[in-house]
């Protein structure tokens, strides 16, 4: 049964592929760990499983004619309750969404579908997907499977608590403001943040059905999963032109062989300016730097000669303009201007040029996920303890922001556990539109980061 659960997506691919073991055996796997840990975890939220169950059984019988239905066929999966599924309950932790049924699925789910695999159900979110835990008026909240007592991370926290349980191989998040690789480091899991535009963001739901869509920049939607093949595999499924997003470019994906470390050209840093960090994720990135020097890599401790106060002051102006502009502006306030939009876009613009320009000299940066491990679940806005300091609640993506402003790819991996025998991510960071090199360059980190390990008692 743990060959099943805890094997990656594409090995369950190649298995049902090959006949190995059924789609229906694979999917009844799940089922029985759902079964057996969602209850404590809250991780799922909404499920099909009738449906599911017709869907393995037509893959098998497809496979028995000789019908291959794409590169996840009869494989089983859930998808971040934000994500339109036609069909299946789709609510952003939102009660006046508490029902809503799309009729429709979004371009993620429909190319999800298309190349076979089995959507079971809905992971849980925040409300509107705004926090960096996952808790919500509808279902309540969900545990990190590390440590009940712990958030999951938010906004993919639902998403992020199942593939680390084992409940699904794989699953599809958003990332607005590190949404996909805050909870995949908090739970030890891979997560990518596609370049910007790289994935169509068709089927994102965040407010009332039909209504125009406000975010158009920073957010991106991408894979979770428990290895850098199942990033890439998925990656290579739902991004590119789909007809409805008119923002994304038609750009092929060609997978790149991992790279020997001599010659790998990293930089790293253990800290951000004004931005706290754990000591046990400082000391684990100090000490990867020095066994990649060993093995032959260039490393040097580096960042841009950039203000990342001011990155992160325009990045908070650019989301509350955008989410606010379809609001009613409340009396008092002056209403954000077009020509203020469009300074505000110019000043990013020179951000995106400067991180392009250091880039040039870099295969990868190298940087901390978060400035801690999973906490301890919390209301909102409570400071968190950071070496023995109260830290500001509102800087826990103090070290994804700014690659969410610059539009910049960073996947998230494995990187071992602290003290408290929590799990640490480590946050890779390329040139824009290198996914390839980005994942080909944190697949050979692997061979000295560790890769996923299960909690224990899954």
């Amino acid at each position: 049964m743990n060959e099943i659960l805890f094997s990656t997506t594409t090995e369950l691919a190649s298995a049902i592929r090959a006949k190995q073991v059924s789609a229906s055996e694979v999917l009844e796997a799940h089922l029985g760990q759902i079964e057996k840990h969602n209850a404590e975890l809250n991780a799922i939220v909404t499920m099909d499983v009738e449906g599911a169950r017709q869907r393995a059984q037509a893959a098998d019988a497809a496979l028995a004619h000789g019908e291959f239905w794409g590169p996840l066929h009869g494989v089983p999966m859930t998808l971040k309750d934000a994500l339109a599924t036609a069909g299946m309950r789709t609510t952003c932790g939102f009660e006046p969404l508490a029902d809503y049924v799309p009729a429709k699925d979004g371009t993620t789910a429909a190319r999800l579908k298309s190349t076979g695999a089995i959507i079971l159900g809905k992971t849980n979110v925040p409300v509107l997907l705004g926090d960096w835990q996952t808790d919500n008026p509808i279902f309540g909240r969900s545990n990190n499977p590390w440590d009940l007592a712990r958030t999951p991370g938010g906004s993919s926290g639902g998403a992020c608590a199942a593939v680390a349980a084992g409940l699904v191989p794989l699953e599809i998040g958003t990332d607005l403001s590190g949404s996909v690789r805050i909870p995949a480091a908090f739970c030890g899991v891979y997560g990518l943040k596609p370049t910007e535009h790289r994935v169509s963001l068709d089927g994102i739901v965040a407010g009332p059905p039909n209504s125009p869509r406000p975010v158009r920049i920073m957010s991106v939607i991408g894979p979770i999963a428990r290895s850098i093949d199942d990033l890439g595999l998925a990656l290579g499924i739902i991004a590119g032109p789909d007809g409805r997003d008119t923002d994304v470019p038609p750009l092929g994906l060609k997978p790149e062989e991992p790279p020997a470390f001599k010659g790998l050209r990293l930089a790293w840093a253990s800290t951000f300016p004004g931005v706290p960090v754990s000591q046990g994720i400082r000391q684990a990135i100090e000490r990867l730097a020095a066994e990649l020097d060993r093995l032959g890599s260039r490393i040097e401790q580096s960042l841009p000669e950039l203000d990342f106060g001011q990155q992160g002051a325009l990045f908070s102006k650019l989301v509350n303009d955008v989410i606010g502009a379809l609001q009613p502006v409340p009396d008092g306030v002056r209403p954000v201007s077009l020509a203020d939009y469009l300074i505000e876009l110019d000043q990013r613009d020179k951000f995106i040029l400067a991180w392009e320009d250091y880039f040039e000299n870099w295969d990868a940066l190298l940087c901390p996920a978060a400035m801690t491990t999973a906490f301890e679940h919390r209301p909102i806005g409570t400071p968190i303890e950071v070496n023995g300091a109260q830290a500001q609640y509102w800087n826990i993506p103090g070290y994804c922001l700014p690659f969410n402003l610059t539009g910049h790819p960073a996947v998230v991996i494995p990187m071992g556990q602290d003290q408290e025998g929590m799990p640490i991510g480590l946050q890779i960071v390329g040139r824009k539109w290198s996914e390839e090199r980005l994942l080909a360059v944190a697949k050979t980190l692997t061979q000295v980061t560790g890769g996923y390990q299960r909690p224990a008692g899954y």
